[in-house]
């Protein structure tokens, strides 16, 4: 479904936060007007003096009068708050009483599976689109899997690998890890036998073969984040292997790892990353590659790419919580974010004997 139409205003919850703040500038970039929420009026009012002309709403994921208010003629919400296990479920809610878009940033692996399992029959009556995890985690992965796989819908393999030169977690990423720990009781969980399973042993570690200038460098296996839910949702596979480089968990999980810290006039840090996501089906392997710089800044291009292309109507349907590559021509999606947020590469198909 088509449309010339992109409505003007789109609230975003949680919007004095660290990505936040990028998904505010990059929806002023793109010409679309942000409507500043989120629970702490005194932060709010300061951002709103960073920007001068827009409108602040203050409400509280427990209030849905105030939410009401603040999504209060916006076409769409970006929800960038978290716990996203607290403030999904309520935002959505509000989302469908007004029956506008609602995209998130959640890195919460359970917190994306329960809006995908509770929320889609009430998109489908609202007519609306609810895109959980349209992020670094979540809606890249997916992206770059449905690239790759091109019009097929099922796999044999897909594996995703994450190169980080570090990893300086936010406030954010810390609290929301935090909620998901607890509620896997330190259990991990991995996407296999067709569905996600807690383990209890040692995540199995090895090497993975980045493209250059990477090269080859240790990993953990099992890995997992919300780009097994995404992916999952509308791609079939047995197994999703994800796999990150050893470095950067060890920089994650640091007592006292610091805050990212703005290097560049964008604000963003000086992290960079590599995304390299293989699938295989039969014989036939293909990869597709994704590289850039702050994997908190480059989600604010996404999720504002996301939010652009629903309320032009470039999407393939509504009334459904979607993955990304589900609704969207993934490979048009990550070449229209090319060269400015990243980089994109979609390797030929390599068969094997």
């Amino acid at each position: 479904m088509e449309s010339n139409r992109v409505a003007a205003a789109v609230t975003v919850f949680g919007a004095y936060g660290h990505t936040g703040r990028f998904v505010v500038s990059e929806l002023l970039d793109r010409g679309l007007t942000p409507i500043l929420s989120g629970r702490d009026a005194d932060k709010l009012r300061a951002l709103a003096a960073e920007f001068p002309g827009l409108d602040v709403r203050p409400a509280s994921a427990d209030d849905p009068e105030a939410l009401d208010r603040a999504l209060a003629g916006a076409a769409a919400v970006i929800n960038c708050a978290g716990p996203f296990a607290e403030t999904a479920p309520p935002v959505i809610e509000a989302a469908l009483r007004a029956r506008i878009a609602y995209l998130d940033v959640a890195g919460e692996v359970e917190a994306v599976a329960d809006t995908f399992a509770d929320f889609a029959d009430r998109a489908r009556d609202a007519g609306i689109v609810v895109m959980p995890a349209m992020a670094f985690y979540g809606g890249l992965g997916d992206l770059l899997a449905t690239a790759a796989l091109g019009d097929a819908p099922a796999a044999d393999e897909i594996d995703i690998a994450f190169a980080l030169s570090s990893w300086q977690p936010t406030a954010g990423t810390r609290g929301s890890s935090q909620v998901s720990r607890r509620r896997r009781e330190g259990r991990r969980l991995v996407y296999a036998n067709g569905r996600l399973e807690l383990r209890t042993d040692a995540a199995p570690t090895g090497q993975w073969s980045f493209p250059a200038p990477v090269g080859d460098q240790a990993v953990i296996g099992e890995f997992t984040t919300t780009d097994s839910v995404t992916i999952a949702h509308h791609l079939s596979a047995p197994d999703i292997r994800t796999f990150m480089t050893v470095e950067a968990v060890k920089d994650v999980l640091a007592p006292d790892a610091v805050a990212p810290e703005p290097v560049d006039e964008r604000g963003r840090s000086a992290q960079t990353f590599l995304v390299d996501v293989t699938v295989r089906t039969g014989s036939t392997r293909r990869r597709a590659v994704a590289r850039g710089q702050d994997i908190y800044a480059v989600t604010a291009p996404l999720v504002v790419e996301a939010v652009a292309r629903i309320l032009a109507g470039r999407v393939k349907t509504v009334g459904l919580v979607a993955a990304p590559g589900e609704i969207f021509d993934a490979h048009a999606f990550l070449t229209a974010l090319a060269p400015q947020h990243l980089s994109y590469e979609l390797g030929a198909a390599e068969t094997r004997g």
